[in-house]
Formats: structure tokens, C-alpha cells, sequence
């Protein structure tokens, strides 16, 4: 089986040297090459044929943003990592990148030179990604079609009324949230609560992007914040959100209890408070995403009568969170990106 090809592109030859020795050290990776900045790693793509480039955000003479957006030109579907310093410049440039193109992205440790700290961060952010895009990459396989018995069913729920919508996205996801929320009107009759696999800066960074892009209100949760009709909350990095009715009023609630399915904030966390609180009325949205997280918070909506659309394969970055619930028959409608905000809001207007 051959290995993994990786090009390293960043200005520091401590993360280059770093970076190299410890993706060489996985049997199914092989460094091919580095480059120092965007020109030289445009030079050396078309000769090494990296499946993967790792690429910094802040560099001489080329920076990341400019060397991706000639790498989208050339290279459309060449998985990209941005690999970024957790400031709010490197959250604010990366974010950008996504949504320029960039596959995903990957946080530098705050402190290369605390050596096992820097290693293990490196190792658990950076290696699963490389993995799954080359094993995903649309140049290695065409969209799976789904066998007949996991064709999404026909919804019985239809004529349950939509009181809430909980959308459970990771990677790839802060270009399918723009795609969608722009969508919505600025009268939205229902909230919308979502978990977006994160850090803390970035999630804030992301909801203050959305909100800029589209008609209806986007803010980064925090507890107490009540739920109401035409906003739309983000859980925060590192919290898990969940919903709780007080009295008669629905709001906001955080905390910080363990990692669910490697995650926090976790879908299936949300999930299941929507529907102890909702119910039936419940209308959970899984989009693109690495990983199963959402799947159990799914049978919990399909459980209490709630109904489930999800993303498919073709249009999603990686289709892992959307694809363990189609596959699980949980899903009444399996739907491209471009059709889902029409389908939400057929429901939603459903009475």
C-alpha cells in the first residue's frame, strides 16, 4: 500500500523539521517535500504530486491565503490543511481560508518548544486530518450510492409542527453554514441552535462571520441567553450547549463536563436536550463532518417523533457525521447543500 504523500509549506524550519519527523514516524505518511513559502510550493506541487498539502497562513513573498487561492485555481480538489497559530489573527486569516477553499485547518502549539506538549498536539490534530482526505479525496473514489436499504425514508412527522432547529456541522462546515444561513429570511419563525466543531476563538470569530453574511441574527452563545424565534446561537469551543426551559421561557445553558465522541462542544450533547425539551418538534440538521458525533443525538430526535435531515455525500467536504445517519436509516431526507434551506423551510412552514 502506498504512502500517504504530505508537502510541509511554512517560513519556520522548526516546523518544518518538527512537522516532518513526526508525520515520517506514521508508517502510512511519507513528507515528500517542504517549502518555505507559497512560490516555491506552487514549483514543487506539479513535480512531487503531494495527496496532501499542509500549508502555514503567515509567510514572506507568498502568504497562505494567496498561495491557496493558486492552488484552488490549478488544483481544485487537492486536500489543503491550513495550518494556523492559535491568535486571533491566525483564527481570523484561517477562516478566511475556509472559506477560500482550504479542506480544513490545523492549530499550531502555542509553545514549540515544550517538546512532548508540542509532539501530541501535532500528532492527535494533524495525522487524523491528513488521513481521512487522502483516503476521501474525490481523485481516489466517486460519490458511494447508497444501497437500497439505507435510502432515506419517507417522514411520517410531516404534519408536526417545527418549533426548533438544532444543526450539528464539523468539518467543512463554516462554508456550508454560510451557504445555508444566508438562506433563511430575517423573521425566521423558529431558533436555530448549532454546534460547529471548534475552538473557543474561533467560534466567536465564525458566529460575528456569519451574522455579517446573512439576514437572520448569528451570536455565540452564553448561558442564560434566551431562545426565541429568528436567532440563531453557536455553541462556544470548549463548552458543550444545551437547552432548558425555565418557567415558560427556553434558554441557554453551558457547561463543561467531559468530551463526548472526542468532542466538546458535542452534537449528540445538543441533540438530546432539544429533544427533552422540544420533543417532536424537533428538526435536527447533520451536515459535513469527520466523525460519528450526532449520530446517538439522532436516534434520540427519532425517538421522540422529531425529524432528521442530513447532507449528502457529493456536497460534503468529508461525509462522516451526515453519512453514519444516513447509513443508520435515521435520515428522512438525504439532500445536496444547495437544497437544504428550501427543505428546512418547506417543514418549517409545515403546520
Amino acid at each position: 500500500m502506498s504512502k500517504i504523500r504530505v508537502l510541509i509549506v511554512d517560513d519556520s524550519v522548526v516546523v518544518r523539521s518538527r512537522v516532518t519527523k513526526l508525520l515520517n514516524y506514521d508508517p502510512e505518511i511519507e513528507v515528500i517535500g517542504v517549502a518555505a513559502h507559497g512560490r516555491i510550493a506552487l514549483a514543487k506541487i506539479p513535480v512531487m504530486k503531494p495527496d496532501v498539502v499542509i500549508l502555514d497562513v503567515e509567510m514572506p513573498e507568498m502568504n497562505g491565503l494567496e498561495t491557496l487561492t493558486a492552488i484552488r485555481q490549478i488544483y481544485p480538489r487537492l486536500p489543503v490543511i491550513m495550518f494556523s497559530t492559535f491568535t486571533v489573527a491566525g483564527a481570523t486569516t484561517t477562516l478566511e481560508a475556509l472559506a477560500l477553499g482550504a479542506t480544513d485547518y490545523a492549530t499550531k502549539p502555542s509553545n514549540l518548544g515544550s517538546m512532548y506538549t508540542a509532539n501530541e498536539h501535532i500528532c492527535n490534530d494533524l495525522i487524523p486530518k491528513i488521513k481521512q482526505f487522502a483516503a476521501t479525496s474525490a481523485k481516489l473514489k466517486p460519490p458511494v450510492v447508497l444501497p437500497s436499504t439505507f435510502l432515506p425514508r419517507i417522514s411520517t412527522s410531516l404534519t408536526q409542527k417545527v418549533e426548533i432547529l438544532a444543526i450539528g456541522v464539523s468539518t467543512g462546515g463554516p462554508s456550508a453554514l454560510a451557504v445555508l444561513l444566508a438562506e433563511f429570511p430575517a423573521n425566521l419563525s423558529v431558533p436555530i441552535v448549532i454546534v460547529q466543531h471548534m475552538p473557543s476563538m474561533f467560534t466567536q470569530l465564525l458566529a460575528q462571520r456569519l451574522a455579517s453574511k446573512s439576514r437572520i441574527k448569528v451570536t455565540e452563545a452564553f448561558a442564560g441567553a434566551m431562545i426565541e424565534p429568528g436567532q440563531v446561537w453557536i455553541a462556544p469551543g470548549d463548552f458543550h450547549m444545551i437547552v432548558e426551559q425555565v418557567g415558560t421561557n427556553y434558554q441557554i445553558g453551558l457547561h463543561q463536563e467531559a468530551q463526548q465522541n472526542s468532542c466538546r462542544p458535542s452534537v449528540d450533547v445538543l441533540f438530546r436536550s432539544v429533544t427533552e425539551v422540544y420533543g417532536a418538534g424537533t428538526l435536527a440538521i447533520v451536515l459535513t463532518g469527520m466523525g460519528q458525533d450526532g449520530l446517538r443525538g439522532c436516534q434520540s430526535v427519532r425517538e421522540v417523533g422529531g425529524q432528521i435531515l442530513v447532507q449528502d455525500e457529493a456536497s460534503s467536504v468529508v461525509w462522516g457525521m451526515p453519512g453514519f445517519v444516513a447509513k443508520a436509516g435515521l435520515a428522512d431526507k438525504i439532500l445536496p447543500l444547495d437544497e437544504m434551506a428550501f427543505e428546512i423551510m418547506r417543514r418549517v412552514k409545515q403546520k
